[in-house]
């Protein structure tokens, strides 16, 4: 009977183990290759949740450049192999271990850090991992909130002292940060002057970026000839300049800024080295700096209520309908590989893998 009894507990003990067992399917690289189809579709078993655990169902995650680059393995941070890809998404929490007082099931949440791997159905992390975001926004708000509009939003608060009326001078103005910055900028009372490529489709685009509240879109072209003279009439010259494309035009950002005015480059999509005016360092005592978001919330990471304190103000423009998420296309999850090979050939359009 001791025996028997013995066995039956163990049996009892094995079911509710085998019931509080989860899966996901999750996209996972085991080498870095530049062929994105090495990224293969698994099943992976999570983690019984524990102490501080959250256990989630992700709702969303967007490709973007950057979860790419880290595939490649060309990235400045790089995940240990095999890793599971995505940097960026939004989930919900289904469970919540016996330490955790600050999440709930129910809430969302995004990862704070880089390299969370949100490319699959569901995680337990850690608590401390990730942050609450306001429900009262889209899924696909939520998702793309928490890299290109909080990029955005530090480069127009954190290096120069703008105020109504003050001029914010960027190319890549198409790109996700372009359009947060054009939103956040018109919230603020700022003047934008963007500068866009080029392309067969040019004057439908300005008129969209218009519509986000630009007050002038140019071609590189135009800016060089005949430049931004007559615009300066209108409008103060830019303190503040912003540049993720580098090559000639980074440098037609940084010709153009006023007297003690401040340019950051926060990407380089040309893939050129940036041409720098002498006579801007010279003359017009211009600062070069750069910023990557990864960076400031690391360095940041303690301080939690700064972070949530940017995030929180970035949702409120959202929610209020001042600052919209940027053209996505919805990819069913299982498509992946188009996800994938579409972000590979065009940056234009953010691909977001719905779960």
């Amino acid at each position: 009977m001791m025996i028997r009894g013995v066995v039956h507990h163990q049996m009892l003990s094995l079911k509710r183990c085998c019931r509080s067992v989860h899966h996901c399917s999750a996209l996972i690289y085991r080498q870095h290759s530049r062929d994105v189809d090495t990224v293969r579709m698994e099943e992976m078993m999570l983690r019984p949740v524990r102490g501080h655990d959250v256990r989630l169902k992700m709702l969303a995650a967007p490709v973007n450049p950057a979860d790419i680059n880290m595939i490649q393995g060309s990235y400045p941070i790089l995940r240990p192999l095999p890793a599971v890809g995505g940097n960026e998404g939004v989930g919900e929490v289904l469970e919540v271990g016996s330490d955790v007082t600050a999440l709930k099931p129910g809430d969302w949440v995004v990862p704070i850090d880089a390299g969370f791997g949100t490319w699959r159905t569901g995680v337990v992390c850690e608590d401390e991992d990730v942050m609450s975001v306001c429900k009262h926004i889209s899924v696909l708000g939520a998702a793309t909130v928490f890299v290109n509009p909080c990029t955005a939003y530090r480069m127009l608060k954190d290096f120069q002292a703008l105020t109504p009326g003050c001029t914010v001078l960027q190319n890549g103005s198409n790109s996700a940060v372009g359009r947060s910055v054009i939103q956040m900028a018109l919230a603020l009372g700022l003047h934008t002057i963007n500068i866009i490529r080029d392309r067969p489709n040019c004057a439908e685009l300005i008129q969209e970026l218009k519509s986000l509240g630009a007050d002038y879109v140019l071609t590189e072209e135009e800016v060089m000839s005949p430049g931004l003279h007559e615009i300066f009439k209108e409008v103060p010259k830019p303190k503040l300049g912003l540049n993720c494309v580098g090559g000639l035009s980074g440098g037609l950002v940084l010709s153009n800024l006023d007297h003690g005015g401040t340019m950051i480059t926060y990407g380089g999509m040309a893939r050129k080295p940036l041409q720098i005016p002498s006579k801007s360092l010279i003359f017009q005592n211009v600062t070069l700096k750069g910023f990557w978001l990864t960076q400031w919330k690391r360095d940041h990471r303690k301080d939690e209520v700064q972070l949530k304190l940017m995030l929180d103000h970035v949702c409120d423009l959202m929610r209020d309908g001042r600052l919209t998420p940027p053209p996505c296309v919805l990819t069913p999850f299982h498509q992946y590989t188009h996800a994938l090979h579409a972000t590979v050939q065009s940056h234009q359009r953010k691909h977001v893998l719905i779960m």
